[in-house]
């Protein structure tokens, strides 16, 4: 049977709700499987100091993913349609916040791609939906190329930093340290690294400006979503209603 892996990118800001997001498409789509982009960052010796604030960077777009790691995983999921046995997630260690979605959102959606996912198999095709994850999803010119679907959640600065502030930290577990420390946030560390990285990596897809700008053009059929205007199970129909178009094209 013919493999088709369609790879299906959520960007955003850090608290955007981007794996939220995410994690209700995997429950809809038949077979499918998140990667995480934050199971690609460096071990913790390797992250860069800032070199005014010196503290580690872990949101600068340069030094927080192992790129070349990150791409090589894609291309082999991509032709393979598994995800490598090495790669390890940490996801489940951080805090999960449960935001549902109407059951006949849900239900309506799986039933749909239950019946194109059998159609697909009949064919003599099987479908494989990689969602991807990540604050820096569209940084790199190479992950942009590999994804088939580009979808950007864009929350306003003042609700996204009171979202970090509420959050206890994050698990730097990476490959070679499965369970990881604790990441908790220093003093100043949103206004002085946080909020400038995201800018910095995301103006130029935006038009310069990140909170207010439109697609530039620089990511392909970016499809932008703006998260405080519409409910999670609006996303989820948005996201759907391009998926089934990806899959027919």
């Amino acid at each position: 049977m013919k493999t088709r892996v369609i790879f299906v990118g959520i960007g955003g800001a850090t608290c955007s709700g981007k794996t939220t997001l995410a994690k209700h498409l995997r429950r809809i789509l038949p077979g499918s499987m998140i990667l995480h982009q934050d199971d690609f960052a460096p071990p913790q010796e390797k992250i860069p100091v800032h070199p005014e604030y010196g503290v580690q960077d872990w949101d600068s777009a340069e030094g927080a993913i192992d790129w070349p790691r990150m791409i090589k995983t894609l291309e082999e999921v991509k032709r393979t349609g598994v995800i490598p046995p090495e790669h390890y997630s940490h996801d489940h260690l951080n805090e999960q916040r449960d935001i549902p979605i109407g059951s006949e959102t849900f239900e309506r959606w799986r039933d749909a791609f239950t019946r194109i996912d059998e159609e697909h198999r009949q064919a003599g095709e099987q479908l494989i939906w990689v969602l991807v994850d990540g604050f820096l999803l569209f940084w790199h010119p190479e992950v942009v190329e590999n994804l088939d679907v580009r979808v950007f959640l864009r929350v306003p600065h003042d609700v996204l930093k009171q979202r970090r502030y509420e959050r206890h930290g994050y698990h730097t577990a990476v490959q070679s340290d499965p369970e990881g420390t604790l990441w908790r946030d220093p003093p100043h560390y949103w206004e002085q690294i946080v909020w400038p990285a995201y800018v910095a990596a995301h103006e130029r897809m935006l038009g310069g400006d990140v909170e207010h700008g439109r697609p530039s053009g620089s990511v392909p059929e970016l499809i932008l979503i703006e998260g405080l205007e519409l409910k999670v199970d609006d996303m989820v129909e948005r996201v759907c209603t391009q998926l089934v178009d990806v899959v027919k094209a």
